[in-house]
């Protein structure tokens, strides 16, 4: 029988982590505790036994230990320089790390990297008494040669060391790949299914590529066998990729790029590479993924482009891949894939099972129920969706409105699933709730669901308690990111909900989200009052010139999104009672001063064209959310003083911003800004400082700031601060050592010296001594994480 993925293990990988340290100068408790703490988050730990050491030269059988490791640990201290055995031991490393994909995790224990890097202190006495043989190790192994570079954790306050551990541990379960994907609450009906699909993937042998096709309708549960799958046998590879909602993201902007950036994201966790298109995503892909045993899940795919897009033949990947496609199109895996594995629907078994986890939160009917329950799960055809969803709706219901339910569930033809489902949506409480419920499945799927409630709040809809309840009703489900999801048959019933409303006249819908529809009315002109909420998605390399006229008699228009649209006229025709207007390509120099804009709460305009945002502000109390990224052509911030509720600033690659303006200062609220890639920036206004309110302040990729000022201290409210890819070479001396609370709550400082790889070339001696500068790569929670890089 061929060999499994399962059983094969990851070429001859036999621990998960290499625990390197020299004991007299850490305390063991730390390594002890170190070593414990991965062993019980599941992580296989070897750890170097002191004991056991003669000489300067470690043994084969330790040799062999850091080969058969994927991650070494290695705890630098102050006299770890010190030690001959040390140093061969982190030249072995290094070596692996070069030749074998090794990943290394320094951890500075008690030592600053700047004595690291410039052989100063305790550590660069060590050095000293140690030269010539140093030498004789770099020039052997390269050991610290290699190890320059490598993200590491500075430990200088014991009193922190549980949280400190705890961080560690968590970053090595990132670079481990340890993350698994969210199955189910109830995972009734899972095993079965995935040890099926586990006998098919051992259909080729384990040298060869397989391609394995999901095939069956919509709801019937491929993605959670999918990702049981992915969980089970994924760390048997040497990446794996899960790519999900295929569908939703191939039509958004950019939306093939991002996929194929994720998957060498998630393939190469080291590397991160940027593509340009897709057709040169593609020969990257092909070029990399080709050296690679990886497990590649494509879910929800629907046409032959994303196919080619992700993974183009059998030739783009290494010996023993697994490919696992999830479709409701038959025709898309036909001729394409080596096996066709057919969902089925739940028996009658697992039927009652999962539905009485959702209607009476344990594993059976409760008593008077068993009938009433059959006589459900015979409507539901043994779809799992239409299980969930009815069972939350039934939830703390009595007989009569069971009996209720069941009348309808009898008129409704077995093959009308969605009519089925929005028994559960005319369930809802009122009309709030399902004005929630047709918002998002228009508009919002797929946004950060803080943002959601701000806009929804904003149109009186109390959208924090109505979000609550829709997922409690398996309505709507909220990701790991926190954006809003909702499964297609879900949305689709949704939407046509509004449709069903006025099947013939489009402008009577209270909803257009088609771009036909969007456009017909638009460009016809024939706009009326019941529209509440608009989107228009078109491309913007080709934007389409529509009159500002059309939007008259919106008069109750809410949302507006638009994409490759240039409206001509009089902006005073645009709603007054609009709340959300997202308008990607904005293709004007600045937001016209006689459009109405004071009931605003998001103003989203990715990719515009403006210079100035307004050139005549309007005070708008309102507004929570103003994000201006990738406009290329802004160069100035407006007055902040005039946003006095602005939580959220956003300003990502606006390279020819080259000033902040000081009302900053007045934004009392503000929760998060971000000015990533702002290349032009040169400093931050003093006024920043004074902020008490802010959590997350991005700077990464502001090349040209240099500094942070020691007012950083008074931003009492900081949690998170990223300025990697910046000139910053000094740390505030108030976050090193501060006076206050700052140091349990700064999360992550990523300071990088931008020239790095330059300077490293020209002293390759002073490369070899420095064993950090990227010094906190997801590295999280109550830890001051710095690098001190220029020697201070």
């Amino acid at each position: 029988m061929p060999e499994t993925p399962e059983d094969s293990g990851a070429y001859g990988r036999i621990h998960e982590v290499f625990l390197s340290f020299r004991g007299e100068d850490t305390r063991a408790s730390f390594v002890s505790h170190l070593s414990a703490s991965l062993q019980n988050a599941g992580i296989d730990v070897f750890k170097d036994d002191e004991s056991l050491r003669r000489g300067d030269h470690i043994s084969d059988s330790l040799l062999r230990a850091i080969e058969e490791s994927e991650i070494s640990v290695v705890v630098f201290s102050t006299n770890y320089a010190g030690s001959p055995w040390c140093l061969n031991e982190l030249g072995k490393i290094m070596e692996c790390h070069r030749t074998i994909g090794h990943k290394v995790l320094p951890v500075f224990y008690d030592v600053y990297p700047s004595e690291v890097r410039h052989q100063k202190g305790e550590f660069g006495k060590a050095l000293e008494k140690l030269q010539e043989r140093i030498l004789s190790y770099v020039n052997e192994e390269k050991a610290l040669r290699e190890a320059a570079g490598m993200s590491g954790v500075v430990v200088l306050n014991s009193r922190n060391e549980r949280e400190t551990i705890k961080n560690i541990v968590e970053n090595v379960a990132h670079l481990l790949d340890k993350t698994e994907l969210f199955v189910a609450n109830n995972p009734v009906g899972v095993e079965p299914r995935v040890q099926a699909m586990s006998q098919l993937l051992l259909q080729k042998s384990s040298n060869d590529v397989l391609l394995l096709g999901m095939w069956g309708m919509g709801g019937i549960g491929k993605t959670t066998i999918a990702k049981a799958i992915y969980n089970k046998i994924g760390r048997n590879f040497e990446g794996r990729s899960f790519l999900a909602n295929i569908r939703e993201v191939w039509r958004q902007d950019v939306g093939q790029v991002n996929l194929q950036e994720q998957l060498l994201s998630d393939i190469n966790k080291e590397t991160k590479i940027t593509i340009h298109n897709a057709e040169s995503g593609k020969n990257i892909l092909k070029k990399i993924l080709c050296y690679k045993k990886v497990l590649l899940v494509l879910d929800d795919v629907n046409e032959l482009d994303q196919l080619n897009a992700l993974c183009g033949s059998y030739k783009w990947f290494g010996p023993g891949s697994r490919i696992i496609i999830t479709t409701r199109d038959q025709d898309i895996l036909r001729g394409r894939v080596d096996i066709v594995y057919t969902m089925k629907g739940m028996d009658e078994g697992e039927s009652i099972e999962l539905f009485s986890w959702h209607a009476f939160k344990q594993a059976s009917p409760k008593e008077n129920f068993t009938q009433l329950s059959r006589n459900v799960i015979t409507y539901s055809g043994g779809l799992p969706l239409a299980l969930e969803v009815l069972g939350c709706y039934l939830f703390d219901m009595k007989v009569a409105e069971w009996e209720n339910v069941l009348e309808k569930l009898k008129r409704i033809p077995n093959h009308q699933v969605q009519k089925k489902l929005k028994i559960s949506y005319d369930g809802l409480n009122d009309d709030t709730e399902r004005d929630i419920f047709l918002d998002i499945a228009c508009f919002f799927i797929g946004m950060d669901r803080n943002d959601v409630i701000h806009i929804l709040n904003g149109c009186g809809l109390f959208a924090e308690n109505g979000i609550r309840v829709l997922v409690e009703r398996s309505l709507v489900t909220i990701d790991n990111k926190n954006k809003l999801r909702m499964h297609d048959l879900i949305r689709d019933m949704g939407r046509e909900i509004v449709r069903a409303n006025s099947l013939k006249v489009l402008e009577k819908r209270s909803r257009l989200w088609f771009h036909e529809d969007a456009l017909d009315v638009l460009a016809k002109e024939t706009g009326t009052e019941a529209i509440e909420g608009l989107a228009l998605r078109l491309s913007i390399n080709n934007a389409t010139c529509l009159s500002t006229k059309a939007f008259k008699n919106m008069e109750k228009l809410r949302l507006l999104q638009l994409a490759g649209v240039r409206l001509d006229g009089d902006f005073k025709y645009l709603s007054k009672d609009l709340r959300w207007l997202c308008w990607h390509g904005f293709p004007l120099k600045y937001i016209p001063t006689n459009f109405y804009q004071r009931n605003l709460i998001s103003i989203e305009l990715q990719n515009s064209n403006v210079q100035l945002v307004w050139k005549e502000a309007q005070r708008m109390e309102k507004l929570k959310i103003l994000n201006l990224s990738h406009s290329h052509s802004l160069t100035q911030t407006p007055d902040f003083s005039k946003l006095p509720s602005l939580e959220k600033l956003e300003l990502i690659d606006c390279p020819k911003l080259s000033k902040i303006s000081h009302t900053i200062g007045h934004l009392n609220r503000i929760l998060r800004i971000n000015l990533q890639d702002c290349i032009s920036l040169h400093n931050l206004p003093r006024s920043i400082y004074k902020l008490k309110t802010l959590k997350t302040l991005i700077l990464s990729g502001c090349s040209k700031i240099d500094k942070l000022e020691e007012d950083l201290e008074q931003m009492e409210s900081l949690t998170i601060l990223v300025a990697d890819k910046t000139a910053i070479k000094r740390i505030p001396f108030s976050i090193l050592f501060p006076s206050n609370s700052i140091s349990s709550l700064i999360k992550i400082l990523k300071i990088y010296k931008h020239n790095l790889q330059q300077k490293q070339k020209k002293f390759p001696y002073d490369y070899s001594i420095k064993l950090v500068d990227d010094v906190a790569t997801d590295v999280a929670n109550n830890m001051i994480i710095m690098s001190l890089l220029n020697g201070t």
